[in-house]
């Protein structure tokens, strides 16, 4: 088959199979930090950062490299970001110390871009009447992808070991670049500009002084000169940063499209969700894994964690598949509105009963719900905020802004969690029951912003989620 002759069914499926693989690695790795942190001799403040470099990787490249493809290509930088996510996973699987994992997982981070190079790519090949429903359905599999990662962590280090959480992706990513070179099509048009390199270094300065005193300030002292001033350099290269991606004609990210109501809206939203779905996926698994004689915990293995996680799978790929269907009779405002509800009562419920194991795995499932039902809509608000010919770099941003808030949210999660441990060095309940109430909070007011996100009315040249759910499957799904 020739690349101009690729369908569009085969392209959609190679795109899908690249953003489940980097969504694996999201959250692949969290249950199994108490064996990493055992094996490489890590801090339990340390290992944590095998998250938060991902995170903070994937906040900076994947607006820098969604940048690049625009300019140079996006089917060649697809291929390098899917070559920084083999080499990182081989770093990874063979580092002899924390920080050498650290280093590989900022390379996988990097590799992020996967998503708006994805978006793009659809955007570029499939007909305008079919992007909605392809961006949603595309939105499912990477939250329902990560959420897989909690899941089959368990098997894979029972079978084998936890560097195979490593080894495994190395080999799928390298499967996939080679049906990406062969089957995706290279785009001829290109956009004009360059890149934008003050913004991506003040970008990367911002986050990196935000999450950093976030992080330490449990060691440090929130009252510390090393927090304080690091806060204020966040503060002050945040500024520049707007100030810079304003003024210029090729930003990183379109501020002025952050304007957008409908936009601004649902990415604070997307923000805040970002931030409890990371921490739930970095921080469950370890709360269930505590031995019961912490007073708290279950004690169960990383198996057993990912069997109490199951519900939370299931129902994300349940709501996020049906919320298409859904919006037929549902908004998808009001199932931003249930989905941001859905989470509250689940981390509400974390913060007050974990006690017992099945109350905790019914407050994951309801989670769940609340996840899937939430980034599907999220799509179909996006789209119907923008112009047609901005659907894949709004989407892409969306999910941009959902993994810095994951980056900020595990960072403050983390500190909560190191700040409170016992003296056998296993975390303390207390630092769990702040955190669930921290996720708590920011669900909470998740609604609120939800309920502020306008309904809006799509125009007649474009179909809704659910309307145009069936075209897509009849376009790219074999009969």
């Amino acid at each position: 088959m020739s690349v101009s002759a690729s369908s569009p069914r085969l392209v959609f499926a190679i795109l899908a199979s690249a953003t489940a693989s980097i969504s694996l690695l999201q959250s692949l790795v969290t249950p199994v930090l108490p064996t990493i942190q055992h094996d490489l001799g890590a801090s339990a403040g340390s290992v944590t950062w095998v998250v938060t470099s991902w995170l903070l990787a994937a906040s900076v490249g994947t607006p820098l490299l969604g940048r690049v493809g625009d300019l140079t290509g996006k089917h060649r930088t697809l291929l390098i970001s899917l070559a920084a996510i083999a080499v990182g996973c081989v770093l990874a699987a063979a580092a002899p110390t924390l920080w050498v994992l650290i280093l590989g997982r900022v390379l996988q981070g990097f590799g992020a871009a996967v998503f708006p190079l994805t978006f793009g790519i659809l955007r570029d090949t499939l007909p305008p009447a079919r992007m909605t429903s392809a961006l949603g359905l595309i939105s499912a599999v990477i939250a329902t992808g990560a959420g897989a990662g909690v899941v089959l962590a368990g098997p894979v280090v029972n079978l084998l070991d936890w560097r195979w959480l490593f080894w495994i992706p190395a080999g799928l990513t390298t499967v996939i670049g080679v049906l990406v070179w062969r089957f995706i099509p290279a785009e001829v048009v290109r956009a004009p500009g360059r890149i934008n390199w003050v913004a991506a270094a003040l970008l990367s300065g911002w986050l990196v002084a935000l999450l950093l005193p976030v992080t330490k300030a449990h060691a440090w002292g929130w009252g510390s000169p090393q927090v304080i001033g690091l806060f204020a350099l966040a503060a002050v290269l945040f500024g520049a940063w707007m100030l810079v991606e304003l003024r210029s004609g090729t930003p990183l990210i379109d501020m002025r499209m952050m304007r957008l109501p409908a936009v601004w809206t649902t990415n604070l939203v997307a923000l805040l969700f970002g931030a409890a779905m990371f921490t739930t996926y970095a921080f469950l698994p370890i709360f269930m894994q505590t031995p019961v004689s912490a007073g708290y915990g279950f004690g169960v293995t990383v198996t057993g964690a990912g069997l109490l996680l199951l519900p939370m799978l299931v129902a994300m790929a349940v709501a996020g598949s049906a919320s298409g269907a859904l919006a037929t009779v549902i908004s998808s405002k009001v199932q931003l509105v249930l989905g941001a509800a859905l989470l509250t009562v689940a981390t509400t419920t974390l913060a007050l009963f974990h006690d017992l194991s099945w109350t905790v795995s019914l407050a994951a499932g309801v989670a769940g719900a609340g996840m899937g039902l939430a980034f599907s809509s999220m799509v179909g608000l996006i789209v119907q905020g923008v112009p047609m010919s901005q659907t894949g770099a709004a989407s892409g941003m969306n999910t941009n802004i959902r993994t810095i808030g994951g980056a900020t949210g595990t960072a403050v999660v983390s500190s909560l969690i190191s700040a409170h441990t016992l003296p056998s060095g296993v975390p303390a309940e207390a630092g769990f029951t702040q955190a669930f109430t921290v996720m708590a909070v920011l669900a909470a007011v998740a609604v609120l912003v939800a309920l502020l996100v306008p309904s809006g009315r799509r125009s007649s040249t474009q179909k809704s989620p659910g309307s145009a759910a069936g075209d897509l499957q009849d376009e790219l799904l074999p009969v």
